[in-house]
């Protein structure tokens, strides 16, 4: 164990209490423990505060900081949480920091998985695993990209988190996914590695609102991060085979058509938005072969 990468967490938590307990435990009993884990509380209320802080004060590596009250919550705010949390270690000596939920759990050797996946190759820039539901569904890998990582525990090298500027700071949210594709843009690998899982306490996305809503809301999300609109589709018709079914994929359609209607301002710039769209198209030509050829390249098959 000592071999593996120095490594430190930052975990974002806000109005946790129900849960961040559970995350806790799962932490405490790695075999490979971070050199310093920072649980920064984004305007807590219920008890939060109180939980973080009574286990600091048990144990050294485990340290709590708050962040500037705020009434709305939102993905920018986490962004801010772990941009701010990252810069005051500044002057720490480690290779490697993950952001974690606080409300997820793994197994005694999750950490020292990734950092092995991370020591195996110098341009991972990012790594991490599926995750499953409390009702135990988990994605699909053979249709979604093993190049994106959930943000649900997202461990970046430490060069490749600086080298991107952290988290943008979206509202909207997919920060996670917008930090992937930044570090793509740069050169860097991001990989999921499904032969290790952790479990979502929740249902992801309904923090504040039922899961149709939160599809919905999905869908929204998918827009501001310059989803194609054929990838859209297909994502919309993959998401009618989960349940409920017609319901969960009419919501994501739905809340993409929404913010297209309204011509919805992006927050990331155009660059990115051709860069991820250029991915998607290059990954359903790659399921579904020649049929999604441009026409120039069909015509050119067809006089051969």
């Amino acid at each position: 164990m000592s071999e593996l990468l120095p490594y430190v967490v930052i975990t974002p938590a806000r109005n946790e209490a129900e849960r961040i307990e559970q995350t806790m435990y799962a932490m405490l009993r790695q075999r490979h423990l971070p050199l310093l884990w920072l649980i920064v509380s984004d305007g807590s209320t219920d008890g939060t505060d109180e939980i973080v802080r009574r286990h600091a004060a048990q144990t050294p590596w485990i340290r709590w900081m708050r962040m500037p009250e705020r009434a709305e919550r939102h993905f920018a705010g986490k962004a801010q949480a772990f941009n701010t949390a990252l810069a005051s270690m500044r002057t720490m000596d480690f290779a490697a920091v993950a952001c974690m939920d606080a409300d997820v759990t793994f197994e005694p050797d999750y950490f020292a998985f990734l950092l092995e996946k991370l020591a195996s190759d110098e341009k991972f820039g990012i790594i991490g695993t599926p995750y499953c539901e409390t009702s135990g569904e988990i994605y699909d890998y053979r249709y979604v990209s093993l190049d994106e990582v959930s943000g649900i525990c997202q461990l970046f090298r430490r060069t490749c988190v600086e080298e991107i500027g952290g988290y943008m700071l979206s509202k909207g949210g997919n920060i996670d996914t917008i930090a992937c594709l930044s570090a793509r843009m740069k050169g860097w690998k991001t990989r999921t590695f499904p032969e290790m899982t952790c479990t979502h306490l929740r249902t992801t996305g309904t923090a504040q609102h039922g899961l149709l809503r939160a599809r919905f809301n999905e869908g929204k999300r998918d827009y501001l991060i310059g989803n194609h609109p054929l990838w859209q589709l297909f994502r919309m018709l993959y998401q009618m085979r989960l349940r409920p079914f017609l319901l969960r994929g009419t919501a994501i359609g739905a809340g993409f058509a929404w913010s297209a209607l309204r011509a919805v301002e992006r927050p990331v710039p155009i660059d990115l938005i051709a860069f991820r769209r250029k991915e998607q198209m290059q990954r359903l030509r790659k399921i579904f072969g020649r049929g999604l050829q441009p026409a120039n390249s069909m015509h050119e098959a067809r006089t051969r």
